[in-house]
């Protein structure tokens, strides 16, 4: 731990439940706290180590702790709650976290500062409009084939078919002035989520990081700044295979004795950034079957292609992109993609 006294806090909207160790296995005082008093009890403390669940608002009382002296760990949830005895309370939270704390081999997740939550929150805002936009989108071409309207797939095409449809006077007259209101809403949100992408390419352009990944294929302006994040830094992680098995792109392992059995991705860590990594995939494959002289990478990707199908090769190729991520992460350098030797 490093420290003698283990303070474990159960974190809520308004009363804490605070349970204070001062040797291994045993709580020597119990506090319940509303939100004005948390940050005042633990000032009084010596220093200690602050054990809370990586959840909402962890990250800025982990800030606050660790302002006031005290060294914090913030532990997975989902391996905290294997440590709870009998029913889910406040009081058992606790002491589940005391114990969990006293396992090595569960890693604690690095406090975030202000500049990544403000990374993450703009992609998060930037998701909902997306997924708003969407909503709207689907919405408008479900009610237009009801009426024998039938619009293409594709963001582009509704809105231009909406008016022309409009225009034409072959939608009801009634409906004229809600599907109006739709498209504006529709606008307005893209006008939104173009703004989002404007501040992250802004804050993209003072950091080095982004740089470096913005080298790698299939890492654009979203997963790049996505990494920097949530991720924060590439020195959490020791090697390229331990970062793709943080965000869920190595096999899961049913192993027993001398059989060692593969499946599927395990599906770990974050579901957005994965997904960024998995479509980058896409598009790098798609790409090399245009070019003319792919590098090794790409041919790499497009013989896995033909042997497994697009769907793994894509799979496979973000967990290369992932690898390749942390090394010019980690080295604060380029990408530099190797070519094939030409045929004599």
């Amino acid at each position: 731990m490093g420290k003698s006294t283990t303070i474990g806090v159960d974190l809520a909207k308004s009363v804490f439940e605070v349970a204070i160790s001062r040797e291994p296995g045993r709580v020597s005082q119990r506090r319940r706290v509303s939100r004005s008093q948390m940050a005042r009890l633990l000032a009084d403390e010596p220093s200690s180590t602050v054990l809370m669940e990586a959840c909402g608002s962890a990250h800025y009382w982990g800030r606050v702790f660790e302002g006031q002296g005290h060294e914090v760990r913030l532990l997975p949830a989902h391996h905290v709650s294997r440590y709870r005895l009998g029913n889910k309370t406040d009081r058992a939270d606790v002491d589940a976290l005391l114990e969990a704390g006293r396992n090595e081999r569960i890693f604690p997740v690095p406090v975030k500062s202000v500049a990544q939550q403000t990374l993450t929150a703009l992609h998060r805002l930037r998701c909902e409009w997306v997924a708003t936009r969407t909503a709207r989108l689907n919405g408008l071409r479900g009610l237009l084939r009801e009426i024998g309207i039938v619009i293409p797939r594709g963001a582009r095409r509704v809105l231009p078919a909406v008016g022309d449809a409009l225009g034409r006077g072959q939608v009801p007259q009634e409906l004229h002035i809600p599907m109006m209101a739709c498209c504006e809403e529709i606008r307005g949100l893209e006008e939104k989520i173009r703004q989002v992408e404007e501040q992250l390419a802004a804050i993209a352009k003072e950091s080095g990081a982004v740089k470096s990944l913005l080298s790698v294929p299939g890492i654009g302006l979203l997963t790049a700044t996505a990494m920097i994040g949530l991720v924060g830094s590439a020195g959490r992680f020791r090697s390229g295979r331990r970062y793709a098995s943080f965000l869920g792109l190595v096999p899961r392992e049913f192993s027993s004795g001398n059989t060692r059995r593969l499946g599927g991705i395990s599906k770990r860590g974050d579901g957005y950034l994965r997904t960024l990594l998995i479509h980058g995939a896409r598009a790098v494959l798609i790409a090399a079957k245009r070019a003319k002289n792919p590098d090794r990478l790409r041919l790499w990707a497009l013989q896995l292609e033909k042997r497994r199908g697009h769907n793994r090769a894509a799979t496979a190729l973000a967990n290369k992109l992932a690898r390749i991520a942390w090394a010019v992460w980690s080295k604060a350098t380029l990408y530099q993609p190797a070519r094939l030797a030409p045929c004599s």
